[in-house]
């Protein structure tokens, strides 16, 4: 059932993504051959006007054929024949629609939640005595922080919401100091020497609390929000680790890594709600990740189409197709070699797990 769920949730994923090139794309007049829910061999198809819609076996995506995507030709609707600005905004349009999905899923997830977190400081590790004082165990308090402070970055990292906070808190290393910038009373302090550590028996590096606030519409907007800047933030630092080579190469994922993650999510739970509140964060989390990787300026992606098009903007002409097309399908090639490179480490990992199991 958790398989099912994740291939369902990743063909929404993409079918969304190619949405936005299909409404784009029709409202700018371009001519849409076929816009498909699904991959594989057709189910149901329909034409209405110009452009045919199905159903396909597989649910693992879609797609939106425009005409002239990839040649010229004399049709005055072809995409290639479209003005420049209509072209850039339908390549743009798939990964903006990721980031919507994304944010509307993350406003389901608040709303689900009993409370809203911030990254301001409630309070800190410690024992009130008979005398009214506090004996604090924490050494965040000790080396500086003190209460509603706001998090504004830890360690050059940006703070924005509680998941950012995790995501640092993840490696950190409690022996040293660190440098934190936090809002204090309307002003940012800089606090070059922090230790985060719990003095009390069985303590860890978080000694500190966080305010939550009651749910209203603004603050689930507001915690949508900040937890949509976390997670795009956190999977453009994953990216530039790939890019750079700084990921260790078992950590490369494909679609059925992607799968396994979201079936696990919703297996992994004491209950329903919590299980939907998993299967929704890795939602959010995934479809900014697909929205943030398809601007990249590679081949064969949106946005190594879009970086031709800015190309096209500075030299005032565009390159010739055949150029163009020659180097998207280097760039498809190589996209498919890693395709399959991540498949393989994700099915490596499934058997291994299995073995573990």
């Amino acid at each position: 059932m958790g398989i099912l769920i994740a291939i369902l949730i990743f063909g929404i994923i993409v079918t969304v993504h190619e949405f936005g090139h299909f409404i784009c794309a029709k409202l700018s007049g371009i001519k849409v051959l076929e816009f498909s829910v699904g991959m594989g061999p057709k189910l149901i198809q329909r034409k209405k006007g110009e452009t045919k819609y199905s159903l396909r076996l597989l649910p693992v995506g879609g797609y939106c054929a425009m005409e002239g995507e990839d040649s010229t030709n004399d049709d005055p609707r072809s995409f290639r024949n479209a003005k420049l600005w209509k072209r850039m905004i339908v390549l743009v349009a798939g990964a903006f629609m990721n980031f919507v999905l994304g944010f509307v899923t993350l406003v389901v997830l608040m709303g689900l939640m009993d409370e809203v977190p911030t990254t301001v400081i409630s309070g800190f590790s410690g024992v009130r005595n008979e005398d009214g004082t506090v004996t604090y165990y924490a050494e965040s308090y000790e080396t500086g922080l003190r209460h509603d402070d706001k998090f504004i970055s830890i360690d050059g990292t940006r703070i924005y919401s509680t998941l950012d906070i995790n995501y640092v808190f993840n490696d950190l290393d409690e022996s040293v100091g660190h440098k934190v910038v936090v809002k204090r009373g309307g002003k940012k302090v800089i606090l070059d020497n922090v230790i985060f550590h719990d003095k009390a028996e069985g303590g860890n590096a978080v000694d500190f609390g966080i305010v939550c606030k009651k749910k209203t519409p603004l603050t689930v907007m507001k915690g949508s929000g900040d937890v949509f800047m976390s997670m795009t933030h956190i999977v453009s630092l994953s990216l530039k680790q790939m890019l750079t080579g700084k990921m260790h190469k078992e950590d490369v994922s494909g679609p059925v890594g992607v799968v396994s993650t979201i079936s696990e999510a919703a297996k992994d739970t004491k209950g329903i709600k919590e299980a939907v509140e998993n299967i929704l964060y890795m939602t959010a989390l995934i479809t900014i990740n697909v929205g943030i990787f398809n601007l990249l300026p590679i081949p064969g992606l949106d946005g190594g189409r879009l970086l031709f098009c800015l190309i096209e903007l500075v030299r005032r002409k565009p390159v010739k197709p055949e150029h163009e097309g020659y180097v998207h399908l280097a760039g498809m090639i190589l996209l498919f070699g890693v395709m399959i490179f991540a498949t393989y480490n994700d099915i490596i990992k499934l058997i291994a797990g299995g073995k573990n199991g």
